[in-house]
């Protein structure tokens, strides 16, 4: 039979598929096509109404010929099985009572008990050696019926077989030699007519052989040996020793029963007998339906098995509900009298489970985990010589049929266990897990010698689905709109979508698959995914970047360019890879781009500080924060400049030194910008006010938020990473152009702030020299009759007024600037 299997030809189409599929070539300069794998065909669970017809025949005659007492957990009642069977095979009433009539006219079956005795322990020891030669003669007495506890039962089990039942029905076992446990293993099929007036009957016996009184004192170990020897004298030669009976009810037995039962004595004479071990199984034989006359029994139970599963599964679907792969209880009774009466080995139920179950979930959707158990069980079972040639070729199909289903799905996991679902990574981790297990089998390896390691045909439906996901996600975003702007836009929008997925492989289904096979999904996707973006973004640079860059395009490629950033810092660092990578050295790509970048880049900071400089009120925002709102607009403005520095983060040392110098040089340029701007706005709020007072508290509003910015300016050596550069570039530039470009740039626009700042400030001391001056000239005329401390008094007030004014309104450090005194000969300049 091995030798039939392991031609190619006899291998099952569907194992060949998944087996076929191929590493990828080393790619080169061309886009590979993408290789849509033709969908798998999975096997019909549906039968046609001929089919269908036989297999509720069958299923009838199962329930109207149901012999023993129903299991626990089973349906009593024939009715309801009846109308269960009825639903299962979507039969009209008329139909049903019809069908129904026939099979109740069908001739009944031969019924059987089928009895095997294991084993014994405990019994009598006849022999003078202290143990017995024991054998079982055993059979069914017919028309024995006797309600239980009746005298006439009690007699009747005392009676023994060969005096109850015909010869010629009666069942002997082997004699095993001396022992009180003997082991028999024996099988017997019984049959009987009328199971409510049938009883099996079972005795014991000793062996008697003849032996000489030398031999039997030979064998004399003690009294009680002794005392038989004196026993045997006074019987007749020959003559067996009973041991004890079991004597039992058909109508009491269960389908299937597994007990050790008391051996029973037929006097009150050694009532401890010890037990017997028998199993009893109530079957059929000669069954009139038409599928068992023309199909194996073990088909016949298959096909009602997956006609009775498909139907469990859609009755939980209709119901929103997940099936959890147990029967109902309807559906439970069906399958469990039919296996018993066409007594199908436990090894053959588990197979047609296996069978059922795996072409029905082909089908219908249900838990993965539905199909260990049979797995395990036909694992526990295996042996390969049970097996005919056909259910080798259909397992073995099986086998081939899930495995290319289950890489079928594997290859689409993104979209048959879609993460939106909170099951999903719990399903996948299931079909692993029984893809595992099957290709661990013996059966499996047995079976379907020629398939390749699981993880092998897992990796590369991975790599295959991964670049048809790709292919179907770049038509998803394909623009109506043809341009390059539309164009950018999808494949920005691509892109995001492959960074989105690759943390998904990241966070939560890389586990799952090295959990199960030790593949790294992630590095696998990421390496097909950066070849494939790579190949795309290099053309539309191409050709975006051949003219001027509009500020709509410029835009796009620095969203292309940051996700790009993202998408290789998700890579293996450089010293881990095997190779190179396509997406090494893209910025090159984009170098075209960054002058519109830093333009981009100032133009929006400018119209921002211009915007808040317009709609400040040049009021402080709280008694604690003295500046007005544009100051802290500006320090937003400033950091987002420091963040699209970062973000641009350019690889290239000495382009990014010229690119930092661009931004310095811009920050700088916008603080001066700012410095006349905000004066200006507050000339004119204080334009037409007579209220000297209130020009006074805007311009110390002014002061202070220049103050501030001189403070945002100073730490933007902080927010570029100037270190960090300097190490980059340590090796490119030349020693103290760093200090002589950067920090020269930075020194120039703090000098430019402080003067500002010194401008504002000596504008506040001239006012209070001018308001000193005037209280002065007017102590020049104070009569000579009033008291000095009284004369001075108004100027005192007025510096009080004034400089807990100047305290309260300013920051400390300008304040204590306006406090000092102006050096002879300074001019004051105007603010």
């Amino acid at each position: 039979m091995a030798t039939l299997l392991s031609h190619s030809q006899r291998r099952p189409p569907l194992l060949r598929q998944a087996i076929k599929i191929r590493r990828r070539r080393v790619r080169d300069l061309q886009d590979p096509q993408p290789q849509t794998a033709p969908e798998i065909e999975a096997p019909p669970h549906h039968f046609s109404p001929e089919e269908r017809a036989l297999l509720y025949e069958e299923a009838l005659y199962t329930v109207l010929h149901r012999l023993g007492k129903p299991e626990p957990s089973h349906v009593r009642e024939a009715s309801e099985l009846l109308r269960y069977l009825q639903e299962a095979f979507h039969v009209e009433p008329e139909e049903h009572q019809r069908i129904l009539q026939q099979v109740q006219a069908l001739e009944k079956p031969i019924f059987c008990l089928k009895a095997t005795v294991k084993q014994a322990k405990g019994i009598l020891g006849k022999d003078v050696s202290g143990f017995s030669d024991p054998y079982c003669l055993l059979g069914i007495e017919q028309g024995a019926g006797m309600p239980e506890g009746s005298p006439g039962s009690r007699r009747r089990q005392k009676a023994v077989v060969k005096h109850t039942i015909p010869e010629e029905q009666t069942h002997r076992t082997q004699v095993i030699a001396q022992t009180l446990n003997p082991v028999w293993d024996e099988t017997f099929i019984l049959e009987f007519e009328d199971i409510r007036n049938s009883s099996f009957h079972l005795d014991m016996w000793d062996l008697d052989t003849v032996e000489s009184v030398r031999q039997k004192l030979g064998e004399l170990t003690d009294l009680h040996g002794l005392r038989r020897i004196f026993k045997e004298a006074r019987k007749d030669k020959g003559q067996d020793d009973f041991l004890g009976n079991v004597v039992l009810r058909l109508q009491d037995l269960r389908c299937r029963e597994d007990q050790w039962y008391p051996l029973e004595p037929c006097t009150e004479t050694y009532p401890d007998r010890g037990r017997c071990h028998l199993q009893f199984q109530l079957i059929h034989k000669r069954r009139a339906t038409e599928a068992s006359r023309s199909q194996p029994s073990y088909t016949v139970h298959l096909h009602l098995l997956q006609q009775l599963v498909s139907h469990e599964v859609t009755q939980h679907q209709a119901g929103s509900t997940s099936w959890d792969g147990s029967l109902s209880p309807q559906a439970a009774t069906i399958l469990f009298l039919h296996a018993t009466q066409k007594d199908l080995s436990d090894f053959h139920q588990s197979m047609a489970q296996w069978l059922a179950y795996s072409r029905v979930y082909q089908s219908l959707e249900f838990p993965s985990s539905c199909l260990l158990h049979p797995i395990t069980s036909i694992e526990y079972q295996w042996i390969q010589g049970r097996l005919k040639a056909e259910q080798m070729e259909e397992l073995a199909a099986s086998f081939s049929s899930l495995l290319a289903y289950g890489l079928s799905l594997i290859r689409r996991f993104r979209s048959v266990f879609p993460l939106s679902v909170s099951d999903s990574p719990a399903r996948l981790q299931s079909l692993l897990r029984v893809l595992v297990q099957m290709c661990k089998m013996k059966a499996f390896r047995e079976l379907c010698p020629d398939s390749g390691p699981l993880p092998h045909l897992v990796t590369e439906a991975l790599r295959a689905g991964t670049v048809e996901w790709f292919h179907l996600k770049q038509q998803h975003h394909q623009p109506m709109v043809q341009g390059m702007l539309e164009a950018g836009k999808a494949l920005l929008s691509l892109v995001q979508d492959i960074v989105g997925d690759l943390h998904q492989c990241q966070r939560t289904w890389n586990k799952i698959f090295h959990n199960a096979l030790k593949i790294d999904l992630f590095a696998m996707a990421f390496l097909e995914l950066q070849w494939l973006v790579a190949k795309r973004v290099q053309d539309h640079t191409a050709v975006a970047l051949r003219g001027p860059v509009s500020p709509e395009m410029g835009e796009s490629l620095f969203q292309l360019y940051i996700i790009l950033k993202e998408l290789c810092q998700l890579g293996p660092a450089p010293s881990e890879r095997d190779g190179v990578l396509a997406l090494d050295g893209f910025h090159r790509w984009f170098q075209p781009a960054i002058p519109s970048w830093l333009q981009k880049t100032y133009s929006v900071a400018l119209a921002r500080v211009q915007r808040a400089v317009q709609m400040d009120k040049l009021v402080p925002l709280g008694e604690l924060t003295k500046h007005s709102t544009s100051a802290v607009d500006l320090s937003t403005c400033f950091a987002q400049i420091s963040h699209t520095a970062r973000q641009l983060d350019w690889p290239d040392p000495e382009e990014a030194f010229m690119i930092t110098v661009k931004f310095v040089e811009d920050t700088c340029r916008l603080a001066l910008v700012y410095c006349s701007l905000i004066k200006a706005r507050a000339r004119e709020l204080s334009a037409g006010q007579k209220d000297q007072g209130q020009a006074a508290n805007m311009l110390c509003v002014v002061v202070n938020d220049m103050e501030q910015l001189r403070l945002v300016i100073g730490r933007l050596p902080a927010q570029l990473a100037w270190e960090a550069l300097e190490q980059r570039v340590g090796a490119v530039l030349e020693q103290g152009q760093l200090q002589n470009t950067l920090h020269a740039q930075l020194k120039g626009a703090l000098a430019g702030l402080g003067h500002e700042i010194r401008t504002g400030v000596r504008t506040l001391a001239e006012q209070l020299e001018v308001g000193i001056a005037k209280h002065i000239q007017n102590l020049v005329g104070v009569r000579e009759s009033v008291p000095p401390e009284d004369a001075i008094l108004p100027l005192m007030k007025f510096l009080e007024v004034e400089l807990c004014y100047m305290n309260t309104n300013l920051v400390q450090e300008n304040f204590s600037r306006s406090a000092r005194p102006r050096p002879p000969g300074a001019r004051l300049l105007p603010f």
